[in-house]
């Protein structure tokens, strides 16, 4: 069966593209998910006439993905604070969902799914991330993770190492008398 292709598909071809396919795959599957239509006379003649206006709006989108690309890439450095390790690995990560999130504070509507990170950054430093916005435009916006600083907490253990200097301090400076035993005089010293 002759199919013209809307979209690109793998392995088939791209859009507008005139491919012969099994009459199965295309009633069962290119035609119900209008990914494909058949390839009749109207149907050329409808395409061809539409092909102009898609054409125009395909352009629309590129220009749209440009500019948004050269506004994600002005941003600057996106800045994560994580607690880290001696050696500089996080305890937790950075995902596409907390890029998300940062950009979507600096006023940028991004799906995470069109954040690229193969796996989430588990290091401090600075990372580029790609941002697929077209399948022709990518833009790349810097992530940098820097160490939470340490909190001046006290624990319990540190209390308990002030109090036994402070009580070294008072046995070094002034020795108690022990209470002598009744009957006898305290030793004179």
């Amino acid at each position: 069966m002759k199919v013209i292709l809307k979209e690109y598909v793998p392995n088939l071809g791209d859009a507008g593209d005139q491919v012969v396919v099994a009459a199965g795959y295309a009633r069962n599957y290119l035609l119900p998910k209008k990914i494909a239509f058949e390839a009749t006379v109207v149907n050329m003649k409808t395409y061809e006439n539409n092909l102009k206006q898609r054409a125009r709006k395909l352009v629309k989108i590129h220009s749209e993905a440009e500019e948004k690309r050269k506004q994600l890439e002005g941003v600057g450095t996106l800045e994560f604070i994580r607690k880290a390790g001696e050696m500089g690995k996080l305890f937790g990560s950075v995902t596409s969902g907390d890029v998300c999130d940062a950009l979507k504070e600096k006023g940028f509507e991004i799906d995470k799914k069109r954040i690229a990170i193969s796996s989430p950054i588990k290091a401090l430093g600075e990372t580029s991330v790609q941002i697929k916005l077209h399948p022709k435009v990518t833009a790349v916006v810097k992530v940098n993770v820097v160490a939470e600083e340490p909190k001046a907490e006290e624990h319990p253990h540190d209390e308990m190492e002030a109090a036994a200097q402070a009580t070294n301090q008072d046995a070094s400076g002034q020795q108690e008398q022990a209470p002598a035993p009744e009957g006898e005089e305290p030793a004179a010293e």
